[in-house]
This record gives structure tokens, sequence and C-alpha cells, in this order.
């Protein structure tokens, strides 16, 4: 089961933008890319970096720290040398606010 957790006033995150905050202890990056929300835990898994300060293009980030790339949407790594992919979190907006869902279990 997921729990959803305020993140954000929606006006506070732009189109191609980016919010990163701590919830319930995990660091997480909120992405507005196409008017779709894409919520990441801020860490890249090949050496745990973040992955905030790297180069995006649409939906692809790399990690500014070895080159690592991963998709926004699904976390599904797209170049190494990262080989297990990125925890994403659903996220949307209620009353102009944008929430993220955490599982129980996290």
């Amino acid at each position: 089961m997921n729990r959803w957790h305020d993140f954000a006033a929606a006006g506070e995150l732009a189109e191609g933008g980016c919010l990163r905050k701590d919830l319930d202890g995990i660091t997480i990056a909120v992405f507005r890319v196409d008017g779709a929300l894409h919520a990441i835990e801020d860490a890249c898994t090949h050496d745990g970096g973040r992955l905030t300060g790297g180069t995006r293009d649409g939906c692809r980030i790399v990690c500014p720290r070895h080159g690592a790339a991963f998709d926004l949407r699904t976390g599904t790594v797209l170049a190494p040398p990262a080989y297990g992919p990125l925890t994403t979190f659903a996220a949307r907006t209620v009353d102009d606010r944008i929430e993220i869902a955490i599982p129980d279990d996290f």
C-alpha cells in the first residue's frame, strides 16, 4: 500500500524543471517533462551520488559522477556503469499540490 505525501506547490515546478526534497528520510527528485510528473529517489544506483546535478534530455538523466544514464519514467538503466534501475515513485497533482506515493514497506 502507498501513502501519499505532500511534496510542493504545483506552481513551484515549472515545465522542464526539477525539485528535490527529503520525505520520510528519502531524498526524492520530481521532474516535470512534457506536462507529466516523474519522481525518483535522487541516488545513482552505481555509487549513490546525486542525479539532480546531472544533465537531462527529456526523460533521460545522466549522473554527473560517472555518466550512468536512466529513464526518469521507468528508472530503467540506459547506460552503464549502473546496472540496477532507479527507484521511482507515483506522483500526482491534487488541489494545486504535488503529492508523492511512498510504499508503506519502503
